[in-house]
């Protein structure tokens, strides 16, 4: 960087921020626990889609009182859709550490916040810039996409060493008093400017400093390591009938994938096995029953963030022994009109349609 481009391009950003810069619910408070519940549904989510459950999230857990005090259950149930439901058990721990360990006040201090579940230095930098109006660096995914092309940083910034060089980019860029206003407006530029594809470079306040833009190469960054394909896991579940006309849902265990979520209880097909003797195999050891596989229900595509499955839903008659909680968390009998008391991924919940239809 050449010694006048900070403040250059500080003042440049501030000023489109002042012009630019998005109306969003979260920017109208400057509590410590509504920025961090904004910051933690905006990971890995676009703006558009964490408004409403941003929305009905703080309606009902108004405090992180409240939400420490609230069942898992109803955390999810409220996150349902949202996916990367890590974020939601994460929130819901951390907020009973907050209660038990910072007596009820969101820490201040960086240190003791990133020792919360769920919060790393980025969102630490969030919460404590936006909400406590701390010098602290807090570059998102937008802000790496900026940086990595005005400065055409030639490592991947998401990780090691290039993830280190952008902090202290970041850092030496900050406006003293202002780092809240310079972190979102980073965010926002990103967001609908310096998009990931097709950006508008016409529009940047920052063109005529940035080195990809000037060399033509903006596309080229962010510099990122080639991706493997996603693995791909053929996998089951089992809609159990029994006598009354219940069907039988799982819990999974609260760590790990989905973790705390209900679900149709099944599992991933081994090499050697036809997915029915799957199925059979998995509700014997997951929950302690032998099931009569019937008819097949639907079938459904869907992708994780590290491989994809084929779900086969089977419909099945419980023929021997009652569930325990043996690979879940805990197991229900319910009908149709029960399963919005429950909170379920996706994949489930196109199962669920397949029942309704």
């Amino acid at each position: 960087m050449k010694d006048e481009q900070p403040s250059t391009l500080t003042a440049d950003l501030l000023e489109w921020y002042a012009d630019h810069g998005r109306d969003l619910p979260w920017r109208n408070t400057k509590q410590p626990y509504l920025v961090w519940v904004a910051e933690i549904m905006l990971q890995q989510t676009q703006v558009t889609t964490v408004i409403p459950y941003y929305e009905r999230f703080v309606a009902r857990f108004p405090t992180v009182e409240a939400l420490a005090q609230a069942p898992l259950d109803d955390v999810l149930k409220l996150w349902e859709g949202l996916g990367y439901y890590g974020r939601a058990r994460h929130l819901h721990s951390a907020s009973q550490k907050v209660m038990s360990e910072f007596d009820g006040q969101i820490p201040d201090r960086f240190d003791d916040l990133v020792s919360l579940p769920g919060i790393g230095q980025y969102t630490a930098g969030a919460i404590l810039s936006i909400a406590g109006n701390q010098d602290i660096p807090a570059p998102d995914g937008n802000a790496r996409r900026v940086f990595s092309r005005v400065f055409a940083i030639e490592e991947d910034v998401s990780r090691g060493a290039g993830a280190r060089l952008l902090w202290q980019v970041a850092e030496s860029l900050l406006p003293q008093g202002r780092a809240g206003e310079f972190n979102q407006a980073l965010m926002d530029l990103g967001a609908t400017v310096c998009t990931p594809r097709k950006p508008r470079c016409q529009l940047c306040p920052l063109a005529q400093t940035c080195q990809a833009y000037r060399t033509d190469q903006v596309e080229r960054f962010p510099i990122r390591r080639r991706r493997r394909p996603l693995p791909h896991h053929d996998v089951t579940a089992g809609v159990v009938w029994n006598s009354k006309g219940q069907f039988l849902i799982a819990q999974r265990p609260l760590k790990g994938l989905l973790g705390g979520l209900w679900e149709f209880p099944g599992g991933k097909k081994e090499t050697h096995e036809t997915l029915e003797e799957c199925l059979q195999r998995e509700l014997l050891e997951e929950l302690g029953i032998t099931v009569d596989v019937g008819s097949q229900l639907t079938v459904v595509q869907h992708a994780f963030t590290h491989f994809r499955i084929t779900l086969h839903a089977y419909h099945c008659k419980l023929s021997r022994g009652q569930p325990r909680t043996l690979g879940c968390a805990a197991w229900a009998w319910i009908t149709l009109d029960d399963v919005n008391r429950y909170a379920f991924s996706a994949a489930d919940h196109k199962i669920i349609a397949a029942l309704r239809t």
